[in-house]
């Protein structure tokens, strides 16, 4: 089972939800904007783990959607996770993600 930190207002997030039920991935979808103590875990992932979000900081990515594994992997790139597992990412239609200079809000 994966567990996903995200929001219901990011492309991102809906995009790699969307993908995971359709090809049936096992996993539960922890809502960061709609319980503060989904918010708490992911901070935490994001404040531990700099090989995994530094490079998204950097470009002032939140991190989302962040994915964590059983055995605490933790991984944002659904898409390839989706085609090291030989599954080819479905288009979403989605708003384009957001970015601090407000282009694809």
């Amino acid at each position: 089972m994966i567990t996903v930190y995200g929001s219901k207002m990011c492309p991102d997030c809906v995009a790699c939800e969307a993908n995971f039920e359709h090809y049936n991935v096992e996993y539960q979808f922890r809502d960061i904007m709609a319980d503060l103590r989904n918010l708490k875990k992911f901070l935490i992932y994001r404040d531990t783990m700099p090989e995994v979000f530094d490079r998204l900081i950097k470009i002032h990515d939140i991190g989302i959607p962040a994915c964590v594994t059983e055995d605490g992997q933790v991984f944002t790139d659904w898409e390839s996770y989706l085609k090291n597992q030989g599954l080819e990412p479905i288009a979403v239609n989605a708003a384009p993600a957001c970015s601090i200079d407000h282009k694809g809000c």
